[in-house]
């Protein structure tokens, strides 16, 4: 019995601390003239501001790719820069403010060669 005690506590504060990084994102990335990433339309004019969340080399039709997932608390789009294999200060965990148009390609919500800010 005390073991099942121990493992809801534990298994509760994982749960905690998972929600209380969504909440840290939404506030650290919310604001007037950015969109929620869940919120934002596809095909038209946007900007978001989150975290990337990971970075990646990926080839696409024999041309480099730099692919990177922002993430801001409601939600995640994949950033694709074509033609890039690295770009200076895109790493994993860093904040940055991205404009541009939002598309689908195989279920994802991509956004191809945006302009971009690299936040402190």
């Amino acid at each position: 019995m005390a073991v099942r005690s121990r493992l809801r506590r534990s298994i509760s504060r994982w749960a905690d601390s998972g929600d209380q990084e969504v909440r840290d994102l939404r506030e650290a990335h919310g604001g007037d003239d950015v969109a929620p990433i869940s919120h934002a339309p596809d095909r038209e004019p946007v900007q978001l501001r989150g975290t990337l969340r990971t970075v990646t080399l990926r080839p696409r039709g024999g041309v480099p790719a730099l692919e990177a997932d922002l993430d801001d608390g409601t939600g995640v789009v994949t950033i694709v820069w074509l033609g890039r294999r690295r770009i200076a200060g895109i790493e994993p965990g860093r904040a940055m403010s991205v404009a541009g148009r939002i598309g689908l390609h195989d279920g994802r919500r991509i956004m191809y060669n945006p302009r971009y800010e690299l936040m402190p």
